[in-house]
């Protein structure tokens, strides 16, 4: 077997960034795209300053979490250790990008030149219109590798096999070469030299290997990385806000788990009464809103329903898949007036709101999605904002609601043991600062008052049949716009990337290693 992998030796990496030239004039990527550039570190305080140089890119990693998520299929491992992407199964949907915990990949909607305005010559003879609307990274120069291979050639060792940024390095400091070979230069080098790789807490298994002081055995093990919340001048390493996710799919997730909830509650309210069948189409096209919002969101819309073609790993699949029986057995339901088919679509909407939650957990560039306390966040607040838009519909029929009022009462409290629990739980284990932040600025979410007041007008509603309709409203209104406002702030405004830590600063010279460095990040 072969395994690809790169070293960087950051003793010898002088930051001169000749290896992202070099890709870039090999893969011809658009203005601002890098599949390969090197970071800026800066540690310490004057006179002990220490700093290094750092490639990074798509690591290639052994466990890679784009090629899980992926819905199409379009992102693969080679038998090589190479991932790859197929640009005419992508969609473009970014689920990928937001996995990624190494910022990899990117994706470009619309031809673009380095001066703006008309192409030059050199631009528009090598466009790629493939690679419009999908995501793309680092191919590990795959084309030359395999046409170098069919020569007879050796990666890592012929300069024509080789990727453009290892044979490109003017100070020596990337190696790439055979993994699963003993003997080969990769191998030599990581058996003798001190070495750790970028965020392997996370279990990627990531192929790019930093080398950072002499031999292996001079230096002690690494420490815990120092994390600092507000590190000064590291703002190119530290976490940012992803972009790729915005208020369209923001809006999937607060519809998707206000009409499945609702279809799920109006199900189980139907095993006590009368089913509310006037809440079952406001159920279907509150997640028939939410699918639409994130079809404008995908680079290649069109290409929709590839997302059905991996089921077998992928959450996004799955979810779109809980989708199809969710609003066949609902639109029946409502046509026929069946509780059975009813209950079917609320148990196919269970899945669909349980498949949501599990996008996020999944998604690991993103520490504040992936917790695994944000599943019952989820799937709570979905439940809970579908038992109060059923208040609602039932206040305004005229319908008794007294059971509805009651589970909205006890779904608020669990809502708020599951807030309760993923703050905490982030606190403990820590999350970029700006996570933090943007949850402190929610203006009413589930802090205590707020829902004190939900839960209160609920109970109430259940109590007081007199005052029910006005409290429903009340209770319901509230339980709604609470949860629409916590779920917009998590997908657009607490979304931060996971950033770059150094385990190790390098030697760098006569110099000593020194601690590493995981900047904007904090833990209680």
């Amino acid at each position: 077997m072969t395994r690809y992998a790169i070293v960087a030796d950051l003793n010898r990496c002088v930051g001169c960034q000749t290896c992202t030239s070099a890709c870039k004039h090999a893969n011809n990527t658009a203005p601002g795209i890098q599949w390969r550039k090197v970071l800026d570190f800066e540690t310490g305080a004057f006179p002990t300053v220490n700093r290094a140089f750092v490639p990074v890119g798509c690591m290639h990693c052994d466990e890679p979490s784009c090629r899980d998520v992926c819905p199409t299929t379009a992102t693969r491992k080679r038998d090589d250790g190479i991932v790859t992407i197929d640009y005419d199964l992508c969609i473009g949907c970014a689920y990928c990008a937001v996995a990624c915990p190494y910022q990899a990949r990117s994706r470009v909607d619309l031809p673009a030149s380095a001066y703006g305005g008309k192409a030059m010559r050199h631009e528009a003879l090598r466009e790629d219109p493939a690679r419009l609307g999908v995501a793309q990274k680092c191919t590990l120069c795959v084309d030359l590798i395999d046409a170098g291979r069919a020569r007879g050639l050796v990666p890592g060792v012929d300069a024509a096999a080789t990727p453009a940024c290892v044979s490109s390095c003017i100070a020596g400091a990337l190696t790439m070469g055979d993994l699963d070979d003993p003997e080969s230069n990769v191998s030599q080098l990581l058996r003798s030299k001190r070495h750790f790789r970028m965020h392997e807490e996370l279990g990627n298994g990531p192929n790019i290997h930093y080398l950072y002081d002499g031999e292996i055995g001079d230096v002690a093990p690494p420490e815990a990385v120092p994390y600092v919340a507000e590190p000064v001048g590291l703002a190119s390493v530290s976490p940012r806000l992803q972009t790729k996710w915005d208020w369209r799919a923001a809006a999937n997730f607060v519809f998707g788990g206000t009409g499945t909830g609702l279809m799920a509650m109006t199900a189980l309210a139907a095993l006590t009464g009368p089913a509310s069948w006037a809440a079952v189409p406001l159920a279907l096209i509150f997640v028939m809103a939410g699918l639409i919002c994130i079809w404008f969101e995908i680079g290649r819309p069109w290409r929709f329903l590839n997302v059905y073609l991996n089921p077998f790993t992928s959450w996004m699949t799955r979810e779109a898949m809980a989708a199809l029986p969710f609003f066949g057995f609902g639109a029946l339901a409502w046509l026929l007036g069946s509780p059975v088919l009813l209950a079917l679509s609320g148990l196919s909407g269970l899945a669909f709101l349980y498949c949501q939650a599990r996008i996020l957990r999944a998604a690991k560039g993103i520490p504040a999605w992936r917790h695994p306390a944000v599943v019952p966040l989820i799937v709570t607040t979905g439940l809970t904002e579908g038992a109060g838009a059923l208040a609602v519909v039932m206040a305004a029929t005229g319908t008794e609601a007294r059971a509805v009022a009651l589970a909205l009462t006890a779904l608020v409290g669990l809502r708020a043991w599951a807030w309760t629990r993923y703050r905490g739980g982030l606190q403990r284990e820590g999350a970029p600062t700006g996570a933090f932040a943007a949850f402190a600025r929610i203006k009413a979410g589930f802090s205590a008052a707020p829902q004190a007041l939900v839960a209160a007008a609920a109970l109430a509603a259940a109590l007081v049949p007199a005052a029910q309709p006005v409290l429903l409203v009340m209770a319901g209104l509230g339980a709604l716009l609470t949860g629409w406002e916590v779920k917009h702030v998590l997908i657009t405004r607490a979304a931060f990337d996971q950033g770059y830590a150094l385990n190790r600063m390098p030697a760098r010279g006569a110099g000593k290693s020194s601690p590493g460095i995981k900047p904007g990040w904090f833990r209680a």
